[in-house]
Formats: C-alpha cells, sequence, structure tokens
C-alpha cells in the first residue's frame, strides 16, 4: 500500500529500516558469541536466542522510527525536479546517522565485556566523567584502530545503502498526491512517539536467563530509559506494605530499636552497648578495587594470585561468606560507610542532599577519632570528595602528592603503591599529633587497563586481570611491612575488603556468586586468627568493626554485628541497578519496578515454591527497601536525629 502511495519514497524509507535492523541484529548476535566464548554457551541455545531476537527486532524497529523520522520527512516533502539535490541531502544526512550507528555498536561491545549488560545507568555516568572514561578506553583499547574500524564499516555500510538506494531514487518523484505526502510525513512525525508509549523495558524479561534478556534490548532504548529513571522512587515503582507492618518488620530485624522524642518509630535507630571500656585502635580500612573472592587461595584460586592476602587471612580473621551490596565502586563505599541497603536507583554517595549523614566516621569522630578517606585517584570522580568531605571526613587524594612521588599511574589515579605510601605519610602525622585515626583507603589499580609499575610481580602491566590481582596483592602487603616500621602498628586494626567483585555476567539477575568477596582483619596483637562461615553483607562491616573494639554507640546502622547478631540471622542485600534483592536461607527474593517480586533458588536461579518461607523472606525484603528508602528520603539518616531525646531501650 505504501509503494502504491508514494512509489519510490516509500522505498527509500524501508531500504533505510532493513538497514538498520539487520546492523542491530548482527550486533545482537555478535554479543551472543561473544558470551559463547567467555564460557555462557546457554545464551546460543536457540528457545533462548530466537525469542531474543524477536523481542529485539520490535526494539529496533521502535528505535528506527527516530532515525527515520528526519529522512522521511525530507524525502516526502520533495518536489518533482529536484531530485539530485535530495539524493545529495539524504546521503549527506545519511552518513552522520551510519556513524553514529556504527560508534554505538562498538561501544555496546566494549560496555557489554565490562559490565555484561547493554547499556544502563552506568553509560549515564560515564557521559559525566568523560576525562576517566576516555582516557581507560584510550589505555585498554587501540583508539585509532578502534575509531579507524568505526570509519571503515560506516563507510562500507554507507555505500552499501547508497548502492541499495541507486533504483528508487527515479521512481520517487513520481508517485503520490500532495494528501498522501502530507499525511505520510504526519505519520513519521508521530512514530517515534507512539514508539516511547509502546515499548517498555520489561518487553525482554522473557526468560530466568539475565543474559538472554539483555540480548532482547536495544542499546539505544536502554540508554534513554536509564537516563529516563535514573533515579527512582521505591514508594511509586517497588512493591510495598503498610508503612506500620514494614516497621514492625523490621523491629523483628534488627532489635532494639528506640523511640524517638517526636515519637517516630525507626527501627534502625538503637543503642548499641558493649561492657566495659572500648579498645582504643586505630583502624585502616581498605576497600580493594573489583576484588572477588575467587582470586584468593584461600577460596580455591590455584594461580596463586595473592600469596600476600593468603598469608593476612591465615594470620587474621577471614570471613568467608561475605557478599557485596551492589557492582560499583559507590555501592560499595555506600554500604561501608552508612550500613545502609542499595536502595533503587544512584548510590547516596552520589545523590543530592548526602551530607551530614550518620556514618562510621561520625561513630569515630564522636569518639576523638580523626576519619580520613584517602583516594589515589581524582576525588571528584563518583562524588567522593563531596559526599565524604561534606560528611566530617578529611579527604585525600592524589592531588596531595608530587609529581616526584609518583612512580607511576594511569587515568583512574596513581599506582596502590603510591597511595599506601601517601597514607603512611598521613597516618604517621596523626600519630605524631597523638591522635587516634579511622582511615578508609580506596584502590584503583585492578581496573582496566591493569596497568602498573613494572619489575614489582612476574606478570607483565597491561596483560590482563590477573596481573592487576597480583600487583594489588603486592602493594597491600608491602604497605602491611611497612607499617610493622611505625610506631602505631601494634595499635591498629587493619580491614582489607572488596567493593565489589570483577564480574557481571551470570545467567540470573542476581548470581550470588557474583557478589562473594574476602574480608580479612588483621590486628595480631588483639585479633587471633580464625574463619567466620556466617552470611553476611558489607552493610555488615564497620557495625562488625565496631564491636571488635567494643564501642557503644547510638546507632542508625541497618547492618549488623557479624560475630554477634549474625550468626543467628545470616542474610545479604545486594542489588544490580533497577532490581534490589535479598539472600536468606538459598533464596533471593527479587524485587523490580512496577511492584514486581520474584524468589529463585540461588544456587538455580529457578523459581522457588510459593510457600511460608517465601513469602516470609519477601516481606523481610520489602521491610528492609521500603524502611530504608523512606528514611533517606525523610531525613531520618542526619546526624540531627542523633540529639533528639529518646525514650530507654526496651
Amino acid at each position: 500500500m505504501l509503494d502504491r502511495l508514494l512509489g519510490g519514497r516509500g522505498r527509500i524509507l524501508w531500504v533505510l529500516l532493513v538497514a538498520f535492523v539487520v546492523f542491530n541484529t548482527l550486533v545482537r548476535l555478535g554479543l551472543a558469541v561473544f558470551n559463547a566464548l567467555g564460557g555462557e554457551a546457554g545464551t546460543l541455545n536457540p528457545l533462548r536466542l530466537l525469542p531474543a531476537l524477536a523481542i529485539g527486532l520490535l526494539f529496533d524497529v521502535g528505535v528506527a522510527t527516530f532515525f527515520l523520522a528526519p529522512i522521511g520527512v525530507l524525502v516526502m516533502a520533495w518536489r518533482r525536479g529536484s531530485g539530485r539535490w535530495l539524493r545529495r541531502a539524504v546521503l549527506a544526512l545519511l552518513l552522520p546517522l551510519v556513524v553514529l550507528m556504527v560508534f554505538v555498536g562498538f561501544a555496546e561491545f566494549t560496555f557489554w565485556n565490562e559490565f555484561a549488560s547493554r547499556f544502563n545507568f552506568i553509560a549515564v555516568d560515564y557521559l559525566i566523567y568523560t576525562n576517566e572514561v576516555i582516557g581507560n578506553i584510550r589505555e585498554s583499547y587501540n583508539l585509532p584502530a578502534l575509531l579507524g574500524g568505526v570509519a571503515v564499516l560506516a563507510l562500507v555500510i554507507w555505500w552499501a545503502v547508497r548502492r541499495a538506494l541507486q533504483p528508487h531514487w527515479a521512481s520517487a518523484p513520481g508517485q503520490g498526491s500532495g494528501m498522501a505526502r502530507l499525511g505520510a510525513i504526519g505519520v513519521l512525525v508521530a512514530l517515534p512517539a507512539l514508539a516511547v508509549l509502546g515499548l517498555d523495558a520489561r518487553y525482554k524479561e522473557f526468560s530466568s536467563d539475565a543474559q538472554a534478556n539483555e540480548l532482547a534490548g536495544n542499546g539505544y532504548y536502554d540508554f534513554w530509559h536509564a537516563f529516563w529513571t535514573n533515579e527512582i522512587d521505591y514508594g511509586r515503582f517497588y512493591r510495598t506494605m503498610p508503612r506500620e507492618q514494614a516497621l514492625r518488620k523490621l523491629a523483628e530485624e534488627i532489635p532494639g530499636g528506640l523511640t524517638s522524642g517526636d515519637g517516630a518509630q525507626r527501627p534502625f535507630d538503637r543503642q548499641v552497648t558493649h561492657p566495659g571500656p572500648a579498645k582504643r585502635l586505630n583502624v585502616v580500612m581498605i576497600s580493594v578495587e573489583s576484588f572477588s573472592a575467587e582470586f584468593m587461595s584461600a577460596f580455591g584460586n590455584r594461580q596463586h594470585l595473592t600469596p600476600r592476602l593468603d598469608q593476612l587471612a591465615e594470620q587474621g580473621l577471614l570471613f568467608t561468606q561475605l557478599y557485596a551490596t551492589g557492582t560499583r565502586t559507590v555501592r560499595g563505599l555506600e554500604a561501608l560507610s552508612l550500613s545502609v541497603p542499595p536502595t533503587p536507583g544512584h548510590s547516596i554517595v552520589k545523590r543530592p542532599n548526602n551530607d551530614d549523614l550518620f556514618t562510621v566516621g561520625e561513630v569515630f569522630k564522636a569518639q576523638g577519632y580523626e576519619p580520613l578517606y584517602l583516594y589515589g585517584g581524582y576525588g571528584y570522580f563518583d562524588n567522593m570528595n563531596a559526599f565524604y568531605s561534606g560528611n566530617g571526613y578529611t579527604v585525600i587524594d592524589r592531588t596531595a602528592l608530587a609529581k616526584s612521588e609518583i612512580h607511576f599511574e594511569n587515568i583512574w589515579g596513581v599506582a596502590d603503591e603510591d597511595l599506601f605510601t601517601l597514607s603512611l605519610r598521613e597516618l604517621d602525622q596523626r600519630h605524631k599529633a597523638g591522635k587516634p585515626f579511622y582511615a578508609h583507603i580506596m584502590t584503583t589499580t585492578n581496573h582496566r587497563p591493569f596497568t602498573y609499575p613494572e619489575g614489582r610481580i612476574d606478570i607483565p602491566s597491561k596483560t590482563g586481570r590477573e596481573g592487576g590481582v597480583k600487583y594489588t596483592d603486592f602493594a597491600i602487603g608491602d604497605f602491611v611491612e611497612r607499617a610493622r616500621a611505625r610506631p602505631w602498628f601494634a595499635n591498629t586494626l587493619f580491614v582489607i575488603v572488596a567493593d565489589h567483585t570483577h564480574k557481571g555476567r551470570g545467567k540470573q539477575e542476581l548470581p550470588i556468586g557474583n557478589y562473594h568477596i574476602p574480608m580479612i582483619i588483621y590486628a595480631p596483637a588483639h585479633v587471633p586468627p580464625g574463619r567466620v562461615e556466617t552470611i553476611a553483607s558489607q552493610i555488615d562491616v564497620s557495625p562488625t568493626v565496631l564491636g571488635l573494639l567494643g564501642m557503644s554507640y547510638r546507632s542508625r546502622f541497618f547492618g549488623q554485628d557479624i560475630l554477634r547478631e549474625g550468626k543467628t540471622h545470616q542474610r545479604a542485600v545486594l542489588a544490580n541497578y533497577q532490581t534490589v534483592g535479598y539472600y536468606e536461607r538459598g533464596r533471593i527474593v527479587e524485587l523490580k519496578p512496577n511492584g514486581r517480586v520474584r524468589v529463585v533458588d540461588a544456587s538455580t536461579g529457578q523459581p522457588a515454591p510459593e510457600d511460608a518461607l517465601s513469602r516470609e523472606l519477601t516481606e523481610e525484603a520489602i521491610a528492609y527497601y521500603q524502611v530504608a528508602s523512606e528514611a533517606y528520603k525523610r531525613g531520618d539518616l542526619k546526624l540531627r536525629l542523633r540529639f533528639r531525646p529518646s525514650a530507654p531501650a526496651p
């Protein structure tokens, strides 16, 4: 019908639509093959691949309307006798669109390689930190070759499309009345709006295989969707329960909550009491970039990548079943500093109004310590400087190092050994001033492009993640050995914990193995060696450290002391982009937008029975996330609540 009404005009648009769909289908197939080569052969299973291709076709056609609209309006408005100029105009407009299409295709492969996902709000964030991101790409990949490949492929596709359009130029002006063309212009303008209204991110959730679901998506649509839903109101989009019921349920999970002077019930607001005087030890917490438990020999690795950390694990207290709350550094920092569940959307580290909060640094500050945050990169990245300085920490980043003090640097920061040299200098100064310290040190080296000073380990720089892991192990071991000679060493508690794992790829929405991280607490004079097998989460780290020191304090942490409360209540909270989860007793509760809830077996990812246990765990999960989201929104995590009168603990 379109051909009869509009002749060659309509056929020109059909050619462009087919070219766009074919290219994006090839990208989808390429990502599936990439997954299979990486060990996820199930992605090529026809029962998963064919539905992914079919659903992907729907997204591709919807996105194509945005590309076709400007060209289509130009084609339909074309008058007889101007064919040569129209052809030139269309081909000129088509070239940058083809370059964009190819560039996005290449970008999807690099993003998938890092996060095993279509574009999400991480990609949106990357637009903000272009210096680090472009620098990372430049240092990780051969950028001239990459851009050259984009240019060559774009020109090849543009030339092929130009050839395919050739037969239709001559017939284009011959058919189609003015009214028909005007109607077609109206349809072309309306189609993008209809695509926005008709497409839904839930369409791609057709299976229990998270990777197959991601394949069904479309990079353009997923980027737009992530941009639009970057901040997510839990109460509007997730399953809730009556507020009083949620508070009562959380009170069962966090016993000992107080009633504030204003009458508000806050189960997370409680008095933590330890008998006797607290141990006035310094604390050095090292959060290690992208450090999965599976890298350590203590968890079965046979590559001998972490000899120093394995030795520290034998001499210290090793926590064997600790889980990260998320897949990004800011999620780890949020959990370690604030001890709150990973509520949907951005980490609190990057949200507005995130100053003057109740943090572990505040607990130490109230005890006379100086809280410090030390980072090997520029602290403006991911809003670290603003967050930590706004919450009472002394922030020290790479700008505190003179050029002569830097042995090596890449786009993410200085080599870990230089960060630790800076840390030693700062800690020496605090000790000399007679002030105890709580120092949170964030490493950077175990991150693509995995570059570091030569000669430190037996794996050459920039040869892969194994080198990044082994160099980080070297740098931490070297730091501890250098600290051993300091007068403050004997009275210092070292906490070594990952910010998140290196893995995002998995069949499940929240594959529990991809969140498994190590934690070592090392203080030879104060903490005997041992292994703690309790299931716990990053939000439990700070309460556990404070418990080891025997500190009594007014708490608004959602986490628990793993060595005390954790033994009787083993659970972990975790999140991946918009899905937040709750792991307990072999099952994971997945809470998703639009009020969707799914309970799955943690080991298989298959739906769990809809029994009393699933209902109980679902209520616990909702209580944690609903109350935590409301608490941040209402300002209940602000320090000002510390000074309200409270009733005695029951």
